[in-house]
């Protein structure tokens, strides 16, 4: 045998038979011998490959030979170990039982829950409809013109056929308002999609709506509901303030703020500074919405309101990054009620 193969030989018999039964040692003994990296095997392969041409076939024939005998020396040492142990071949019933690691809800479900928990509580109902829609219920029943950018195809979903992915959860509320005669008081929570993704979008994320239709209903019943609401979902002391805005289905429309759940008011980068954060948008339906769905809007008024499930979700539980609701990672989900059980 080539002299540094004999010497490695001798080395390697010395280092196992000093580790013994000793898991740690003999793993030390196998990266000392046999690492892919750094290991004295590999060492003499390098050294193989500069070795004259007629001498490479004796010695790499007896590095083969000697790499096969580290490696079964390993194994049947490791074997002993194990042996010794008892690893595999024995199991006291005696020990109690590995508790398994529990399911969690995520933070969007918590805080759909809680909403849906709040409205039913108002005498509210829970409506669903379907995520493939077509023109009518997503657009034209809705008031929005054929010019709007929501239709552009840089802002929609189209599929073939004339459907499209619903961009917001408000066709239900036209389909529930074809199925039923008012009076009408529905939330509607669901996944919505656009084409849209930064830090603050994703190109699917979770709406709730609500709808009301009845006779005598006024901007002050939408604005007394959305007070109740938020006061309830958040704390009593927040203050709510709303804006005029511009929605296709509502007129008059307004856009409603909530003091900085993190700040209190006083200012803080979640806010840019202002102490407000927006939260929803919300309106009296308008009554080219009525005639498209055959109610008479002189005799009936409503109000319908909308909000990010995601959005509510990160203030309520002051997650800093949208991504991370959508990460997958188990350490946000322990932080929550009913997180993952260890």
């Amino acid at each position: 045998m080539w002299p540094e193969l004999a010497q490695l030989k001798a080395d390697f018999d010395q280092a196992l038979a000093s580790a013994g039964t000793d898991p740690q040692r003999l793993e030390e003994v196998r990266i000392r011998f046999a690492g892919r990296k750094s290991g004295a095997l590999r060492l003499l392969e390098e050294q193989l490959k500069r070795l004259p041409k007629e001498e490479k076939p004796t010695f790499g024939k007896e590095l083969n030979q000697l790499k096969a005998y580290i490696e079964e020396q390993l194994a049947v040492a490791l074997a002993q170990v194990r042996q010794a142990r008892g690893v595999g071949e024995q199991v006291d019933v005696t020990l109690p039982g590995r508790k398994p690691a529990l399911g969690a809800l995520h933070p969007v479900t918590l805080v759909r829950r809680e909403i849906e928990d709040i409205f039913l509580r108002m005498g509210y109902s829970v409506a669903d409809g379907p995520e493939v829609e077509d023109d009518w219920h997503n657009f034209e029943a809705l008031n929005i013109p054929p010019d709007h950018p929501a239709r552009d195809t840089q802002d929609t979903f189209y599929l073939p056929g004339g459907l499209l992915l619903r961009t917001h959860t408000s066709p239900v509320q036209i389909r529930t308002m074809e199925a039923f005669r008012p009076p009408i008081r529905v939330i509607i929570p669901g996944r919505v999609y656009r084409r849209d993704s930064d830090l603050r979008h994703s190109p699917m994320f979770h709406q709730v709506e609500g709808l009301v239709v009845d006779e005598g209903v006024s901007f002050a019943h939408l604005k007394a509901t959305l007070e109740a609401f938020v006061h309830r979902l958040f704390d009593p002391s927040l203050q709510v303030r709303l804006r005029p805005s511009f929605f296709p289905f509502t007129e008059p429309s307004a856009e409603v703020d909530i003091t900085c759940v993190l700040c209190r008011g006083g200012g803080c980068g979640v806010c840019s500074g202002s102490g407000w954060v927006e939260i929803l948008g919300a309106g009296m339906v308008d009554p080219r919405v009525f005639r498209a769905v055959g109610i008479d809007p002189v005799r009936y008024t409503g109000f319908a309101f909308g909000l990010g499930l995601d959005r509510v979700a990160m203030l309520k539980y002051r997650i800093p990054d949208l991504r991370l609701l959508f990460s997958g990672d188990e350490r946000l989900l322990r932080q929550f009620p009913g997180g993952l059980a260890r």
